[in-house]
Formats: structure tokens, C-alpha cells, sequence
């Protein structure tokens, strides 16, 4: 008796359930699904996989979506989400559906509200404070920090040259922690000279943890979470960056209070401050104390964690995608040596900023590199009210959106028929000719884009070159101009096998053997 009650109550329920959703069913209804849907849980099954096969499967229905007009919808059991990948739906929806998915929970537990995962009331009054700190003349300084730990890294591939293929990213994830800490906290962690560094393994592990539960829905719940292993590290790794990036914060505050009690009078009218000498964490406190609405400690926590996350793994898997490409085209990597020599020459002098204004190859083949590889494929938005596409197509309020960066990229309606071919002199100003300015967002657009492009371009850039100055990187050729590459999605798109690579010692050609673009 009581078994049918509880039946029938549940029976009740769903019927319910499903009559006040009855809008996200209809509307649901008139977008196409991914092949092999199933009743009741919809495509979950499909994301049971490691992180390979999840990124394999999102990369289909990329595809699938190439085929209905840019748009298809799936079902994580009761969760609706549309994958989106047409530009000029996708501007639509980065200006009106702003607030994060609820998926981004995951990440809020490392960053808290940071500029990126913030809800959108708090992220208006942090954007306002941010956005100065990533002024072309603050973000300009930090060349000869990336130059200096280029440096570094390049000492440290000497010892690799006769080991034959390795993986490249310890030596590239570390290179940019060690160059976004010390632009972004002021402080050196030398994770060059100590790869296993608490820090740089916390980081690694948390992303890794995030991501497994974003994509396998048991690990969602946080009274289950607890009861798995995951968790125990999960916290520890949390801890971890939280209380180094603290102890960083509230030394740096008594630093700049000391330094402010101690300033003439004269440097406070005229504010000679050396903007050269100071990191993001050293502008976001000045810019903050301007306002009464500035940030606070966590506050601050919050941001530069960010960017030193954010900024390492977007650098290096944008560094480690570019040498895969130089070590696949070959003839692309000589265009690279001949445009740098013509620069350099055989002088071993630093790199300085107006270095990368004349790397105008170099560039086309990061972008080209970013657009076939973007560090971040997916972004996730929340649907809040009905939306009615250019396209036509209607989202409910309620569902989800995945942003479909990797397809934009490749959709040959928009990139022609040689999309998935790389090609850096796509990007020719003759040539490049978009047809929507979504249609190349590697760093995302709209309101909430990635501040942090120019810093991003700028690390990618120094560092490619530093390499390409003293080593070849060993050919290993693509059969076709489609270059294939196992990637995983954890947070960022990943190279499955850590970008492998060999590198030998460049010979410079003789003064007296010019070289000719």
C-alpha cells in the first residue's frame, strides 16, 4: 500500500514537474537534438568518458550543429542546453544573456566572484575597477618580464635537446606562472626551478577536479561530493592557492602603506609613481582606493587568483599548440626564423616591446594557431528570459547555452571551405575578411570578454620567439594541411599528450649568407 502510494505521489510529481515546464518542452521541441538522444536522461550517458572523450563528443556535436544552422539542444536529464556556434546568434546572446551557468559553481569554489565567474550585479562594479589595469601602457611593462623568464625557459630546454620528443608543457606552464606571478602579484615563485611546487601542483589538481564535475553529474551534489576521495583534495588544493594568494594580498597592502606614509609630498602631487615597477595586484589596490567601493582583501584575492590561473593555462596551451604547428609546417617555422632574423640578426640582445610590433608572421600564425586550438572552446551562459534569435530560433528561459567557440572557429559557412586547413595567411589584412566579429573570439566577446587578451598576445609572442631564436623545433610533418592533434577538454582545451616536441640547437646563418623573406 504504501509503495503504490508513493508511486502514484511521484507519478503526481512529474506530471506536475512537466506541466510548469511545458514552455521549454515546446519551444525545445522545434530545435533539432544530437543523434541518439535517449528518453529521460537525454545525452548524459555520452559524457561518462575521461576528459578526451568528453572534448571527442562536444567536438561532434559541433558538427551536428554545423548541419542544422548553427543550433542544436540536448538534455542532461531534466537540464536543457543549447550548443550554439552561428556568430551572429552568438553576439546576441554574449550581450543578453550574461549571468554564468549554473555549472560555473564549481569554479567559484577556487575563484569565489572574480570578474569572470561573478553574477552579473557584482561583476559590473569589479569590471570598473579592472579594465584600467590592462591599459596598453600598464600591460606594455611587463615585456621585459616575459623576456626575462624567457630567458629562463630557453636555459632550461638546453637540457633537452638530446633527449629527443618530450613533453613541452612543465617547461611552458611554468614559464607563465612564473611570468603572470610576478606581473600579476609582484612576486617571483620560481616554478622554473621547481617544477613540483605546491602551488603549480594545487592549481593543476583544482582545474582537473573542477572539470571532472562539471561533466559527470554524481559529483555535482556537495553533500555526495563529500563522500568521495576527489573531495579530500579538492579542499586541500583550494586551500592551498587561497592562503598563499592571501599572504601575497596583505603584504602587499602593507608594502604600499608603508611606501605611501613614506612618499614626498612632491610625488604625491605630481604621482611619479614607477608604473614599470608595479604589478596588477599594486594597480588594483591604487585603483580601489579611489573609490569607496574598491575592493577588499578576498575581493583581491579573488581577481589576481584569477589572473594567475587564467593567465597560465591560456598562455601556455596557446605557446604549446604554436610549436606543435612550427614542428608540423615546417616551411611556416622557417617564415617565423627568417622574420625574426631579420629583426635580431645574430645578436643575443633582449627582446623589448617594439620588438613585437615588427612580428607581423609571428602573429598570423598565433592567431591561426588560436583559432583552429582556442584555449578556452566553450563558454557556458544562463537563458533568464525568452530569447528570439536573428535566426529565428527561440530559447526558453530557464535552459542553458554553450557557446561554441571550437566550431565557430572551423564552420566552413563563415571560414570557407578550407576552415579546418592551417592557413596563417588567413590573416592578411588583404585576405581576412570577416563576415561577423564573432567570428574569431579566441578570448571570447561582448561585455564580459577576456580583459587579458593584449597580455595574453604579447607572453605568446615573447616566448615563441625566445624559442625559435635558439632552437629549431625537429619537423615532424603533418600529411595534410588539416593538422590532427588528441585534445582533452579541463577547463582548458589540452593537448592530450602535454605537447611533445624536440628541439635542437639553431645555427645561426654567417653574416655573409642573407637571408630573403
Amino acid at each position: 500500500m504504501i509503495l503504490t502510494l508513493c508511486c502514484i505521489a511521484f507519478t503526481l510529481w512529474v506530471i506536475a514537474f512537466r506541466y510548469r515546464r511545458r514552455q521549454i518542452y515546446k519551444l525545445a521541441s522545434k530545435i533539432p537534438p544530437p543523434k541518439n538522444e535517449m528518453p529521460i536522461i537525454g545525452i548524459a550517458h555520452k559524457f561518462i568518458g575521461d576528459t578526451e572523450d568528453i572534448m571527442n563528443k562536444l567536438m561532434e556535436y559541433s558538427y551536428e550543429a554545423m548541419e542544422h544552422q548553427g543550433i542544436i539542444r540536448g538534455w542532461l536529464n531534466h537540464i536543457l542546453y543549447f550548443l550554439i556556434l552561428d556568430p551572429v546568434d552568438t553576439e546576441m546572446v554574449l550581450k543578453r544573456c550574461m549571468e554564468k551557468d549554473d555549472l560555473h559553481r564549481f569554479m567559484r569554489n577556487i575563484f569565489g566572484n572574480s570578474g569572470i565567474y561573478a553574477p552579473v550585479s557584482i561583476w559590473r562594479r569589479r569590471r570598473k575597477i579592472l579594465v584600467p589595469a590592462f591599459s596598453p601602457k600598464i600591460v606594455e611593462s611587463f615585456v621585459d618580464i616575459f623576456a626575462e623568464q624567457t630567458e629562463v625557459m630557453t636555459n632550461k630546454f638546453n637540457e633537452q635537446t638530446k633527449k629527443g620528443n618530450f613533453s613541452a608543457w612543465p617547461f611552458i606552464s611554468t614559464y607563465t606562472l612564473d611570468a603572470v606571478s610576478q606581473t600579476a602579484l609582484g612576486v617571483r615563485v620560481h616554478a622554473q626551478s621547481n617544477p613540483q611546487s605546491s602551488f603549480l601542483l594545487s592549481l593543476n589538481r583544482a582545474l582537473h577536479l573542477v572539470c571532472q564535475r562539471i561533466f559527470h553529474l554524481w559529483l555535482q551534489p556537495d553533500w555526495i561530493y563529500k563522500f568521495f576521495p576527489q573531495y579530500t583534495e579538492h579542499q586541500a588544493s583550494i586551500k592551498q592557492l587561497h592562503d598563499f594568494t592571501d599572504e601575497v594580498v596583505r603584504k602587499k597592502r602593507d608594502e604600499l602603506r608603508i611606501e605611501s606614509q613614506n612618499k614626498s609630498e612632491v610625488n604625491i602631487a605630481y604621482d611619479l609613481d614607477d608604473y614599470k615597477n608595479k604589478s596588477f595586484l599594486d594597480h588594483l589596490i591604487k585603483l580601489s582606493s579611489k573609490t569607496d567601493k574598491g575592493y577588499t582583501d578576498r575581493e583581491l584575492r579573488e581577481e589576481v587568483l584569477t589572473l594567475i590561473i587564467a593567465g597560465t593555462d591560456t598562455s601556455a596551451v596557446a605557446i604549446g599548440y604554436t610549436l606543435k604547428m612550427l614542428a608540423k609546417y615546417p616551411n611556416v617555422q622557417q617564415r617565423v626564423y627568417e622574420e625574426i632574423y631579420d629583426i635580431f640578426g645574430t645578436s643575443d640582445r633582449k627582446l623589448v616591446k617594439e620588438d613585437l610590433l615588427k612580428l607581423k608572421f609571428l602573429e598570423r600564425v598565433v592567431k591561426e594557431t588560436l583559432r583552429l586550438f582556442p584555449p578556452v572552446p566553450f563558454i557556458i551562459r544562463k537563458v533568464e528570459e525568452n530569447i528570439t534569435l536573428p535566426s529565428g530560433k527561440v530559447l526558453p528561459a530557464g535552459s542553458g547555452l554553450v557557446i561554441c567557440i571550437w566550431g565557430i572557429h572551423r564552420d566552413p559557412k563563415y571560414w570557407g571551405p578550407d576552415a579546418e586547413n592551417f592557413d596563417p595567411d588567413r590573416f592578411l589584412p588583404e585576405r581576412l575578411n570577416l563576415k561577423h566579429v564573432c567570428s574569431f573570439m579566441p578570448f571570447s566577446q561582448g561585455p564580459r570578454n577576456c580583459v587579458g587578451y593584449q597580455y595574453a598576445l604579447m607572453s605568446i609572442k615573447t616566448a615563441v620567439t625566445s624559442i625559435v631564436r635558439k632552437f629549431v623545433v625537429v619537423p615532424d610533418p603533418e600529411n595534410s594541411d588539416v593538422p590532427k592533434i588528441r585534445v582533452k577538454l579541463e577547463v582548458m582545451m589540452k593537448d592530450v599528450d602535454g605537447y611533445q616536441i624536440a628541439l635542437e640547437k639553431r645555427i645561426p646563418p654567417s653574416t655573409t649568407n642573407v637571408i630573403t623573406n
